[in-house]
Parts: structure tokens; C-alpha cells; sequence
């Protein structure tokens, strides 16, 4: 028995730190998570992943797409956030989720399309095997998580809405990502830095 209580501890160790890196993949990133790196196909055709920005303090990722009414409702939102906050080191990524054989109105050339047409001044990338929503933890679009850069890693500072009316920007009462950003930038946590996502569910692929 003795000799085998080494040979249990080795596997229980293993398990638990197997647990640990999996939990964001299985569950989505939390706050505080270091948020992995991805290589993903923008508009433009040219892979974009977030080591590609050298001076960028952080990111605002939103997973968003074309046909989505509550995407559509906070795509001029989502351009005056990276209006905002780009010029302060923390520009927009946003990433489509959706399976455009369930959605087919988000195929990569309607992206290329929608971009073009709302003049994006930033990356729309098409997460083409879902991974990325899936290790995010994703559901909705539009899901958004803040990134601060922590060393060479980017750590999740936020989670969730934009605000809180989805369907008219004149008639917001709290600016959800604004004030956590405001507190980011300050060097501070978010002092709100989980909310609701609000939104259309993601559309997944068919088993």
C-alpha cells in the first residue's frame, strides 16, 4: 500500500491540474483567466491573433455577426467603442461566431460585405470551428470580454453587455463596458466587472 500511495498522489495531482487548464475550455474564461491566444481569418483574408499588436494594452473582444437583431441593434455601439478606445490602447476584435450553414446570412463573404459596408476599422475575424466562443464561454452575440495585457499574457477584466437597453442607445442608463473601462484604464479592476450578456444565442453546428 505504501507503495502505491506515491503513484496515487502523482495521479491525483494530474488530475487536478488537468481539471485547471481544461476549466476554460469547458466552462468559458472567468475573470481573472488568462485568455489564450487564436489565428483567425479576417475580412481581409490575413490571420489576425492578438501577439500581432505590440502596443496594444488590452483588447475589447466582441463576438457578434450580420443577422443577429441585438448585434445589429449595437453595431454603431460596438464602432464608437473602438472609436474610443483604440486611440487609448484598447482596440475592438470583433470575432462571428455562427455556423453560416445554420445562419447563412453570416457566411464570410456576407462579413466581408457587412464590413465593407459599415467601413469596420477593425478586424471581423470568422471563427470558423467555433472554438475560440467555445473557450471563451461564449453564448451570445454580442458577448464582449475585456482584455488587459499582463506581461506577454491578456487577462479577462470583463464579461458580458455593452449596457443595459439593447434597443435604443438614447435610452442607456448604464454604460456596462464604459465603466468598467474607465476603472482598466485607471489601473483599477472593474468595480462591475460581470454582467449579462444580451443577445441572440450563438448558432452552432448540427451535431
Amino acid at each position: 500500500m505504501k507503495k502505491l500511495l506515491p503513484f496515487l498522489a502523482a495521479c491525483l495531482v494530474l488530475a487536478l491540474s488537468s481539471f485547471i487548464v481544461l476549466r476554460p475550455a469547458a466552462e468559458g474564461y472567468q475573470v481573472g483567466d488568462k485568455a489564450a491566444d487564436f489565428k483567425l481569418k479576417n475580412v481581409d483574408g490575413k490571420l489576425v491573433s492578438l501577439a500581432d499588436n505590440k502596443a496594444a494594452k488590452g483588447y475589447i473582444v466582441v463576438f457578434t455577426c450580420n443577422t443577429c437583431p441585438y448585434a445589429k441593434a449595437y453595431e454603431q455601439r460596438i464602432i464608437d467603442l473602438n472609436t474610443k478606445y483604440a486611440a487609448q490602447g484598447y482596440p475592438v476584435v470583433a470575432i462571428n461566431p455562427n455556423d453560416p450553414a445554420v445562419a447563412p446570412g453570416d457566411s464570410f463573404a456576407d462579413m466581408q460585405k457587412r464590413a465593407k459596408d459599415k467601413k469596420y476599422a477593425f478586424p471581423y475575424l470568422q471563427d470558423e470551428t467555433q472554438q475560440v466562443a467555445r473557450q471563451y464561454g461564449a453564448t451570445r452575440t454580442p458577448h464582449l470580454y475585456v482584455l488587459t495585457r499582463q506581461g506577454q499574457d491578456f487577462v479577462v477584466s470583463y464579461i458580458g453587455a455593452i449596457d443595459d437597453n439593447s434597443e435604443d442607445a438614447k435610452l442607456v442608463k448604464t454604460k456596462y463596458l464604459e465603466n468598467a473601462m474607465t476603472d482598466i484604464i485607471a489601473g483599477k479592476p472593474a468595480s462591475v466587472n460581470s454582467t449579462k450578456a444580451i443577445g441572440c444565442t450563438i448558432k452552432w453546428k448540427r451535431a
